[in-house]
């Protein structure tokens, strides 16, 4: 059984905001397959569950996402290396995507809140980028993405969608890497 677990904020305020790439990110997936997410208070998120995975998106808010994916994992007995974390990263330029089997937060609050929940960083994540901050960092995660924005995260998500596929069939890391190369 695998994981995807797609990072965000739940309330409507989020919507569209950098901050909510990850919810975004796996909103595309469901919609591209027809998958529509139910709410879990047990989990406390939304689910799709399918024989061979379970989408996530955690309504714990960010900061304490690890609550909800611990809870799942848990119930589920999913192992850390069959979870896939979907998040922001305004350490990587705007539209870049990156694929790691583990690593650190990388001050990232939603990854640190997971790596604490479930004791280790060796679970994979996919990072897509943000663009580095021209403003405050808070407001900056926080801000809706403009039009042009918009437009150019639909050719990423369609790559995102791809490497979501690559995850549940067990591909190799480099094969999920290559399927979200942008270089």
């Amino acid at each position: 059984m695998k994981l995807i677990v797609g990072l965000g904020n739940p309330d409507k305020t989020y919507e569209n905001t950098r901050h909510n790439i990850g919810f975004m990110a796996i909103d595309s997936y469901a919609k591209e397959n027809n998958y529509t997410f139910r709410m879990e208070k047990s989990f406390i998120g939304e689910i799709y569950k399918d024989r061979d995975f379970i989408l996530l998106k955690p309504h714990t808010y960010m900061n304490l996402s690890g609550n909800s994916v611990s809870l799942v994992s848990s119930y589920f007995k999913i192992e850390p290396k069959d979870i896939l974390i979907i998040s922001d990263d305004f350490n990587l330029e705007f539209s870049k995507i990156r694929y790691r089997d583990k690593g650190s937060a990388g001050g990232h609050n939603g990854l640190k809140s997971i790596i604490s929940s479930l004791s280790t960083e060796e679970f994979p994540r996919l990072r897509i980028g943000l663009g580095s901050p021209t403003i405050n960092t808070i407001n900056f995660v926080l801000a809706k993405f403009s039009k042009e924005e918009v437009e150019t995260l639909n050719n990423v998500f369609a790559r995102t969608n791809k490497m979501i596929d690559a995850f549940i069939l067990n591909k190799t890391t480099q094969e999920i890497q290559t399927i979200g190369s942008n270089d």
